[in-house]
């Protein structure tokens, strides 16, 4: 039977979909009227015209499936209208588990994030079990997210097979947003990056975030929750990993949040709401920066066989993909 899949046509889940497809998977693929197919070229499966704030789309496009893999998601951190991205992000997914149920669907994978995991200020990596609520969510994205995992992880206790994923940061070939990660290497190497602050993420390899999709779906209990995650580094050690793979140098300049936070609070009144244009640095990714997104992969090396390696590799791949499509 086939599976069904969400955000085919995005970063991530392009890759979710090329990793089921090595495994001789028959896939069918969500795709809007509108959606940019070029992430399914060479890719041999199936689509389904639906839309996730449409929901007779999504029971139709779903049925004969017996398993779902929900990866698609509005990752902005910049949106005029906030409510577009609640509708896709909480209304979608509810959407999603309503139309798994009608059409008795045997297994859910629904991809969270690792905005949606606990962090503290002393650089600790976060956990599964870090504790955290809604109002440590700062912007929509986060809080969207949080709030749309918290109805798959119910789901998964409650009936339904649904195992939650929650991805680091990944990074690789593919990008075709970009997404903000794959901004900052764009930015880099357009030489717009002309100082950092003091901030870290943890970079995962998209290609082996997939694969820990699928070993999700293979060995992932119910109503758990996984986080995918590979090197925790601070921003400018990842510039630094950039400058020696492109040539280019790496800032040497560190700002004070005092400063990153005024120029974001210009960038963000000019260019986004003076302008209408998405504006390079908001007052919200510089208050999530405060923390550093350093995570442990420990539950998924336990219970699914997760393997964290070295970033240098998708990095490079970044790098190579972006300039071979004209992004710098």
């Amino acid at each position: 039977m086939p599976i069904f899949l969400t955000g085919a046509t995005g970063f991530l889940g392009s890759h979710v979909a090329r990793a089921l497809a090595d495994q001789g998977a028959n896939l069918r693929l969500l795709v809007r009227p509108t959606s940019n197919l070029k992430n399914l070229e060479g890719l041999k499966a199936e689509t389904a015209t639906g839309d996730l704030r449409d929901p007779a789309s999504l029971e139709k496009a779903m049925s004969g499936c017996d398993t779902v893999f929900h990866v698609a998601a509005d990752y902005r951190l910049w949106v005029t209208d906030p409510n577009e991205m609640y509708r896709s992000n909480i209304d979608g997914t509810r959407a999603i588990l309503a139309a798994a149920r009608k059409n008795r669907i045997k297994n859910v994978v629904y991809t969270s994030s690792v905005a949606t995991i606990g962090f503290t200020g002393n650089g600790q990596p976060g956990d599964e079990d870090s504790p955290v609520s809604l109002s440590d969510m700062i912007g929509h994205y986060k809080r969207s997210k949080f709030m749309a995992e918290q109805i798959a992880l119910e789901a998964g206790r409650s009936g339904m097979r649904v195992v939650t994923v929650n991805p680091t940061t990944p990074i690789g070939e593919y990008d075709i947003k970009p997404t903000p990660t794959g901004r900052i290497v764009v930015d880099f190497l357009k030489r717009k990056f002309p100082a950092y602050v003091e901030t870290g993420l943890n970079l995962v390899d998209v290609r082996e975030c997939a694969r820990g999709h699928v070993a999700a779906l293979e060995k992932g209990r119910s109503g758990e929750r996984y986080i995918l995650g590979g090197e925790n580094l601070t921003l400018k050690q990842i510039l630094d990993k950039l400058a020696a793979i492109s040539g280019l140098p790496s800032p040497a300049i560190k700002l004070p949040y005092f400063v990153a936070y005024a120029a974001a609070a210009v960038d963000e009144t000019v260019s986004g709401r003076i302008l209408g244009h998405e504006p390079r640095a908001t007052i919200e990714t510089v208050r999530m920066g405060k923390k550093k997104m350093w995570a442990s992969s420990a539950k998924a090396e336990r219970e699914l066989g997760w393997k964290t390696i070295p970033v240098d590799d998708a990095l490079r791949r970044a790098v190579e993909w972006f300039r071979a499509n004209d992004y710098a």
